[in-house]
C-alpha cells in the first residue's frame, strides 16, 4: 500500500511539473511571437532575428540578408492582411513522431501554433521553436482568415452545456438515495451514455454527431483561441432512462400502498 501511495505521489508530481513546463513555455511561445512579429511590423529585421534560432544547425547555410528579404515578404503578407495592430494569444504546443517522413516535428523542436488577430478578424501563425533557446526555428501563417465570432452566443450555449452534467450528478444522487441494486453499473450508464453528441463552435457554430460519446458527465470544453473553442455536450440517455424508471418505481409503490390502505 505504501509503495503504492509513493508511486501515485511521483507521477502526481512529474505531472504537475510537466504542466508547469507546459505553462511557462506557452508564455515564452507567445511572447516570443510577440516580440518577433512587432519588430517586423516596424522593420527592425534585425532585432527579428534576435527572436530566431539562427544559432541552430538549420541555418548554418542561410545567407542573413537573404533571410531579411523573405522577413520582408513576410512581413508585407501580415500587413496587407491584417494590418499593423494585432493581438496574440497561445493556442497549442506540441510535439508529433510519425514513421511517414516529413509528417514528425524536427529533432528538439516544437510545433506551436499562436492566433493573432485586429479588431475584425484573425489568423493563425504555425512555429517551430528550437527547445535549447526557446526561439523560432520556423513560422508561416495558416490559410486562415477569418471574421471574429461573436463569443457571447458561444457562452450562452456554455450554460445550456452545464445544465448536462448538472442534470447527471442530480441523476446519481438520485439513485444513490434509492433501494436500486449494483448502483455502480447505473452510475457508469449515467455518466458514459451520453449519446448522440451536439456541438457548438465559436467558428463553425451547431453540429451534430451521431456516435459521439460524451463521458465525463455528458460535457466537454475547448478554449484555445477562436478557432478552437467549442462547447460539446450529448444527450444523456443514461440518466433520462434512470430518471424514467425510479418516476415509474415511485408510481407503483403509490398503487401498492393505496391498494393496502383501500383493503
Amino acid at each position: 500500500m505504501k509503495k503504492l501511495t509513493k508511486l501515485s505521489l511521483l507521477i502526481l508530481t512529474i505531472s504537475l511539473l510537466t504542466s508547469c513546463d507546459f505553462i511557462n513555455n506557452a508564455f515564452t511561445y507567445k511572447d516570443t511571437t510577440e516580440g518577433f512579429v512587432e519588430a517586423l511590423i516596424e522593420e527592425d529585421y534585425e532585432k527579428s532575428l534576435t527572436y530566431m534560432a539562427t544559432e541552430h544547425d538549420g541555418f548554418k547555410n542561410t545567407n542573413l540578408d537573404t533571410l531579411k528579404v523573405g522577413l520582408a515578404n513576410f512581413r508585407q503578407l501580415i500587413v496587407k492582411n491584417f494590418g499593423i495592430e494585432l493581438d496574440y494569444k497561445f493556442m497549442t504546443a506540441n510535439k508529433t513522431f510519425s514513421t511517414v517522413e516529413g509528417e514528425s516535428t524536427p529533432p528538439n523542436t516544437t510545433k506551436a501554433q499562436i492566433e493573432f488577430s485586429n479588431d475584425t478578424e484573425f489568423g493563425v501563425f504555425e512555429i517551430i521553436f528550437d527547445d535549447n533557446s526557446n526561439k523560432i526555428y520556423n513560422i508561416q501563417t495558416l490559410d486562415i482568415k477569418e471574421p471574429i465570432p461573436n463569443m457571447m452566443i458561444f457562452w450562452l450555449f456554455g450554460i445550456l452545456a452545464i445544465c448536462v452534467p448538472v442534470f447527471n450528478i442530480w441523476i446519481i444522487r438520485k439513485i444513490k438515495k434509492s433501494d436500486l441494486k449494483k448502483k455502480w453499473l447505473k452510475y457508469i450508464a449515467v455518466i458514459c451514455l451520453n449519446v448522440p453528441a451536439i456541438t457548438y463552435s465559436a467558428v463553425n457554430g451547431l453540429s451534430f454527431s451521431l456516435l459521439s460519446f460524451q463521458i465525463l458527465l455528458g460535457i466537454s470544453f475547448s478554449y484555445m483561441g477562436y478557432l478552437s473553442s467549442a462547447w460539446t455536450f450529448g444527450i444523456p440517455l443514461g440518466g433520462i432512462y434512470w430518471l424514467w424508471k425510479l418516476s415509474t418505481r415511485t408510481v407503483d409503490k403509490e398503487d401498492v400502498e393505496n391498494e393496502i390502505l383501500t383493503e
